[in-house]
């Protein structure tokens, strides 16, 4: 028998091929079975099965296979204290153990039942892997592939491992235990569950970014990704200074607001300070980005901007040397990159992965103290066709459309939220005021002040309107069209402004308050 032994039993056999040949080259025997072993073995490595070291055949349609004395006892035993016991009783040393577990997380994911549930969860990976992460002083366990390569250069340029590695080997793999087992608790609690909510919710993190300081210097702040999610932090950033704190924040409402745009559609969404400030669609990205560019240049300064199609040159070129914090879009033209990156201070995320798992479903949670408020995401608009046409005047087809186009921002803007738009250009935006009225201002002012003509425009409000005066400044505005939610004990006088004034109201029924 080889003077060291290894035991490797993965599901995911990315790489494992390779590490086990480093291993066979420093002299280990390895210990394996079933897929693992016939993988190794096809790769033209030598293995001994399970079942020949151990002496007993796998049984219960593989249910038992590692759990014996001997894989057992060969990981856990004190190599100093527990030596002549081992001898005793023929427990050889087992120094590595290199283990992932059944991707019991996609099975529960795809919304299996209990009985596939089940079968999904491993005992003996677990097993192993908790044994050898307890005897780290003397056994290295391995559980994600991205490790293999240090522990292999390690193992070819001293022929051993290290404490500080084998101790932070052992500290991933409590880490991914209990992850595992905290995702088979939820799957389980939620089976047969009348709420719609879980009694108990397990959230795993793990640190994703550095971050030099949180939303302001004197704050220390560090990005953390829920494990096994993809993330904003696993964006492809191109150039640029290393990522904030803010960046992230507006970055990630900027992505959440222009995955509200189909992509055969070309969109722009400008983002400053978590809140939209300008926003357009149009024939081509070009000209999208200069509309919305338009609807607050001012705001526009050092902002967050992003982009539903592959960003090209001539939008790149239209963007010049404006100063721009982050600009997010779903791939590059290689010419585009090339004129970005004139300016170096740029952040270029491409964002093409979050693009692909829009559509997952998602929930939000926010801390208060002693816990956090959790809830589904915020994931429609409103349906156009059953939106109910208030007033004696209708909307017409092009006035439904722009209210829509202008309830996706009102979505994303911190309430009260007022949204005035011309067609598919953003043209004035209320945010984050305490009154509605004070958001209708400086909707009103902002569409103004930047040159825009609000005679003819369309608005959302992203709640219902407690008085007529919101509706009142709007029709003095010249404001011909509004989408709100409805539902205010003052509706009736809503609507009687409303058609005094020849204004189209809808009602959406859908309120998108924003905190």
């Amino acid at each position: 028998m080889a003077s060291s032994q290894a035991i490797v039993s993965v599901w995911d056999k990315t790489g494992v091929a390779d590490f086990c040949r480093v291993l066979a080259k420093c002299g280990y025997n390895i210990i394996s079975s079933g897929g693992t072993a016939k993988a190794l073995t096809d790769a033209g490595i030598a293995v001994t099965e399970v079942s020949d070291y151990t002496g007993f055949p796998e049984m219960f349609g593989g249910r038992v296979k590692t759990l014996h004395p001997k894989i057992a006892g060969g990981i856990l035993y004190d190599r100093k204290r527990d030596a002549k016991e081992a001898k005793q009783q023929k427990i050889e040393p087992i120094d590595i153990v290199v283990v992932n577990f059944y991707p019991f997380e996609q099975v529960a994911a795809k919304g299996a039942g209990i009985g596939e549930l089940i079968e999904n969860i491993d005992i003996g990976g677990p097993s192993m892997v908790r044994a050898a992460a307890k005897n780290f002083q003397h056994v290295a366990v391995i559980v994600r592939p991205e490790d293999y390569a240090k522990v292999a250069s390690e193992l070819e340029k001293t022929g051993k491992i290290s404490e500080k590695t084998r101790f932070e080997l052992a500290k991933k793999a409590f880490e991914r235990i209990a992850h595992y087992d905290a995702i088979i608790s939820d799957a389980l609690s939620n089976i047969e569950q009348k709420d719609e909510f879980p009694d108990k919710i397990t959230l795993r993190f793990e640190k994703a970014y550095p971050l030099r300081y949180g939303e302001n210097p004197h704050q220390k702040a560090a990005a953390y990704r829920i494990a096994g999610r993809v993330s904003i932090f696993d964006a492809r950033i191109f150039s640029g200074k290393q990522m904030s704190y803010n960046n992230f924040l507006d970055a990630d409402s900027a992505l959440s607001l222009i995955l509200e745009f189909p992509s055969d559609t070309p969109a722009c969404a400008i983002i400053k300070h978590n809140n939209p400030c300008g926003g357009a669609t149009a024939p081509t990205l070009q000209e999208a980005y200069v509309n919305a560019r338009a609807t607050d240049p001012i705001a526009a300064y050092g902002s967050i901007i992003a982009f539903n199609q592959k960003l090209d040159a001539k939008t790149a070129a239209a963007m010049g040397d404006k100063f721009i914090e982050v600009i997010l879009a779903p791939g590059y033209e290689p010419e585009a990159l090339e004129v970005l990156k004139r300016r170096p201070s740029r952040r270029i995320l491409d964002v093409s992965d979050l693009f692909a798992v829009a559509n997952m479903r998602r929930v939000n949670f926010r801390t208060i103290t002693g816990g956090m408020l959790y809830q589904d995401e915020d994931r429609e608009v409103y349906d156009e066709i059953a939106a109910k046409a208030v007033s004696r005047r209708t909307p017409c087809k092009d006035e439904m459309a722009s209210m829509h186009f202008a309830m996706k921002f009102a979505k994303h803007t911190k309430s009260n939220a007022v949204i005035i738009a011309r067609g598919t250009q953003l043209i004035g935006v209320g945010a984050g005021q305490m009154s509605r009225i004070d958001s209708t201002r400086i909707a009103i002012k902002k569409a103004t002040d930047n040159g825009f003509d609000t005679k003819g425009a369309v608005c959302a409000s992203d709640a219902f309107l407690p008085f007529p005066d919101v509706l009142e400044k709007l029709a003095d505005a010249g404001i011909i069209a509004l989408a709100q939610p409805g539902g205010s004990k003052n509706d009736a006088e809503v609507i009687k402004a409303a058609d005094a004034r020849g204004v189209s109201m809808i009602f959406t029924g859908l309120r998108h308050f924003r905190h």
